[in-house]
């Protein structure tokens, strides 16, 4: 299982929102290639990153940042937000990010969904955002009727191979993840299964890890220095 530390950038600056309120959001660090270089040092086999403002509609206001931090580490990173078009995606992977996460995409224009699978492979995740079930978009602002598990299937059949799935009341609130969706998604698909939201415990991750989730995305119970980075890579290793 793959421990991917979280670096959230609005502004040019590393911070976290809580159930992706930007009224409740909390700042850490206004130079977000240093927070990201300390997780390569730390022992981070992989990045992701995650343009708020872009998850918005305002723009790609974290460019000069995407780009150092992508030119910079020696590790792959992904990054989502806002990414709704083929040009932003290739501009993406020509700055050197390993991975692009397209969300709303996957509801509004399946055909390019499916055009850019087609090209890229791999390098095309999809963000599955679900409140009550039911899959978000828009950055969380639009909540739509797609039953979030229906739609991962449908994504596996046009050549999805992985998927980050958040619950979005789970988000920042270090209370654990969906246990129960991550479960059938396991059992329901074959796509590779990155969990997001709620992770706060070393429990949290062997529960994960035992349900042969690919990956988890941990941000807030890290800088809020809840969980260990060095602890969790070692719990990891010895399972």
């Amino acid at each position: 299982m793959i421990i991917f530390p979280a670096v959230d950038m609005k502004d040019n600056r590393c911070v976290r929102l809580c159930q992706g309120d930007f009224q409740r959001i909390k700042i850490y660090s206004d130079k977000p290639l240093e927070i990201a270089s300390e997780w390569e040092r730390r022992g981070a086999e992989f990045l992701h990153l995650v343009d708020l403002d872009g998850a918005k509609g305002e723009g790609f206001v974290n460019k000069k940042s995407i780009e150092e931090i992508a030119k910079n580490l020696n590790i792959p990173v992904q990054i989502g937000g806002g990414i709704r078009s083929e040009a932003r995606v290739d501009e993406l992977l020509n700055m050197g990010v390993s991975r692009v996460i397209v969300g709303t995409m996957a509801i509004e224009n399946r055909e390019l969904l499916k055009k850019l699978v087609g090209e890229y492979k791999e390098k095309i995740v999809v963000s599955i955002d679900a409140k009550d079930g039911k899959a978000a978009t828009r950055g969380w602002k639009v909540v739509s009727s797609v039953d979030s598990l229906d739609l991962c299937k449908e994504l596996e059949e046009i050549g999805v191979k992985t998927i980050v799935y958040t619950d979005i009341a789970r988000d920042g609130m270090l209370e654990g993840p969906n246990f129960d969706i991550y479960k059938a998604l396991a059992e329901e698909t074959c796509l590779d299964i990155i969990a997001s939201g709620g992770i706060s415990s070393i429990e949290d991750v062997k529960r994960l890890k035992s349900m042969n989730i690919y990956g988890g995305i941990i941000g807030k119970a890290f800088y809020d220095n809840l969980l260990d980075f060095e602890e969790v890579m070692g719990c990891l290793q010895k399972e």
